[in-house]
């Protein structure tokens, strides 16, 4: 967690930015007069922005910015007019709740603007903004997000240099298959009883578990990804309580040191949220604290509450995933060690391809999606690699197949390497090795595809250009056979931890 690397400082400049936007939004808001209420929700506003959006171009990522308010307006209408009417209050909260969540079937853009929406919700209960107020919070909401869109996209256009990864989508199903569906369903059950209790703890503060439910559902797909997302949420609360503690109580809302201690939660929130959850939920926690003080209501049993609230959002999500429509753990991650494969396979016939001379083969972008498909097997794999799973074997050979999973990932960095070569040239060996790759991965994902010593010297004919001896290779070929053979090595150490019977370690889970 403390020597997490950030390559290219990709995760220093974002939390940087972040913590400039969000700085920007409040000092804007302050210099329009506007009140404390109205400042914090414009403050929130722009981390949302920043946080949320994460479409795979600038452009894209400009038009889902100027969309939020589309989402979030009629929403902060809703939520400060029905304040005094709890039934029809609650009543749309868990209708927003099923939208935002639904919304995700469209990819980056439905995500981002799901989650604004629901936030809005959210903010308009934890400040207990009334319909009086709703002009000044769609100023500075509106204020906001042209801050945040001028220092994302202006002032240090980051995605400019170095563009955004694209998110690996799920497969899309059909009804109850598609797991956007799926998921709807157990966030508005699980958020629906933990409204529920959470009011019966508190008639003024229940919708922290509410925000509880619905961010444990973020990013997860399976079972075993909710239950562990829900056990580090609930870990993150009670260290950022003992934090508020001993620093958000002694403050008591002063001005000055509370701003700084702020902004370096929004620092840590976007620094650690690629990292640990928990660290990020000690940002979140701390953050929320000083908040409070700043707002003249904070004291300890609130924090307390906040915790039973927490632990009451992760108990109703966890029996969700359980209960309603459940995705098992071993599913989820069939699925990505499946794509990941598949990811490895079009690398190399990419780099064979343009080994062999084609001008439009290019395996770059394939390998830089294949990272983004070994962070999902890793996130997949979470609830067997826990350290308190129980479940001993099927830990280490989860551990075992992410270990391999990464050493492909090197070999196929360094066959894109390679194949970027100018100098690189075809060698007859390198087209049958890429051949022998693509038949050792296609075999993992259909266990009768095996390589036959026949088929193989027919591969090796067939690839070979007319006339050409399979001569030694040239220089530039030697380090291209080495990653390959390195690959063939990993794919065949992968074949025991993947193939078990439906009782093992792995499979089952």
């Amino acid at each position: 967690m403390f020597v997490a690397p950030d390559p290219g400082r990709a995760r220093l400049r974002n939390a940087s930015r972040a913590v400039i936007g969000v700085a920007l939004a409040v000092a804007v808001a302050e210099l329009c007069g506007l009140s404390l209420v109205a400042s914090i929700t414009g403050g929130l506003a722009a981390l949302l922005a920043l946080f949320t959006v994460t479409d795979s171009t600038v452009r894209a990522q400009r038009v889902t910015t100027a969309l939020l308010p589309a989402a979030g307006f009629p929403v902060l209408a809703l939520a400060t007019t029905l304040h005094g009417v709890p039934l029809a209050r609650d009543a749309v909260f868990v209708a927003v709740v099923f939208a935002g969540v639904y919304a995700r079937r469209w990819g980056a853009r439905g995500h981002a603007l799901g989650i604004f929406a629901f936030m809005n919700f959210f903010i308009t209960q934890f400040l207990h903004a009334r319909p009086g107020q709703l002009p000044e919070l769609y100023a500075a909401v509106a204020l906001a997000l042209l801050s945040a869109g001028a220092v994302r996209f202006v002032l240090w256009p980051i995605e400019r240099r170095v563009p955004p990864a694209a998110v690996p989508p799920a497969p899309p199903g059909t009804g109850l298959a598609r797991p956007t569906t799926r998921q709807a369903f157990q966030a508005t059950a699980a958020c629906a009883v933990a409204l529920g209790i959470g009011q019966a703890l508190s008639e003024d503060r229940w919708y922290w578990a509410v925000g509880t439910t619905w961010w444990i559902f973020v990013n997860t797909t399976s079972r075993g990804e909710t239950l562990v997302r829900g056990f580090r949420r609930v870990v993150g609360t009670v260290f950022g309580i003992g934090a508020g503690l001993l620093i958000a109580i002694p403050l008591n809302g002063a001005p000055a040191p509370t701003a700084a201690l702020v902004a370096l939660c929004v620092f840590g929130i976007f620094y650690t949220a690629a990292v640990s959850y928990s660290w990020m939920m000690l940002a979140v926690t701390v953050m929320a604290g000083l908040l409070y003080g700043l707002l003249g209501v904070l004291d300890p049993g609130l924090l307390v509450l906040r915790l039973e609230q927490t632990a009451v959002g992760a108990v109703c999500a966890g029996l969700a995933v359980i209960l309603v429509l459940p995705v098992t753990t071993h599913a989820t991650n069939d699925m990505w060690i499946q794509r990941a494969l598949r990811c490895v396979r079009t690398c190399t016939a990419e780099a064979a391809a343009r080994l062999a001379g084609s001008p439009v083969a290019d395996p770059a972008p394939h390998a830089a999606q294949l990272e983004l498909f070994l962070g999902r097997v890793r996130l997949s794999l979470a609830p067997l690699v826990h350290p308190l799973s129980p479940y001993r074997g099927r830990k280490a050979r989860a551990r075992r197949v992410l270990a391999l999973l990464d050493e492909c990932a090197v070999e196929v960095r360094g066959l894109v390497s390679v194949a970027a070569d100018p100098d690189a040239s075809h060698d007859a060996r390198l087209a049958a090795a890429c051949w022998r790759v693509e038949a050792a991965v296609e075999a993992l994902l259909t266990p009768e595809a095996l390589l036959t010593p026949e088929a193989e010297r027919a591969a090796e004919a067939e690839l070979r250009p007319a006339g050409a001896a399979v001569n030694p290779a040239r220089p530039a070929s030697g380090p291209a056979l080495a990653h390959l053979h390195g690959l063939e090595r990993l794919l065949a150490q992968l074949d025991g931890p993947l193939r078990s019977a439906s009782r093992s370690p792995l499979v089952g889970a």
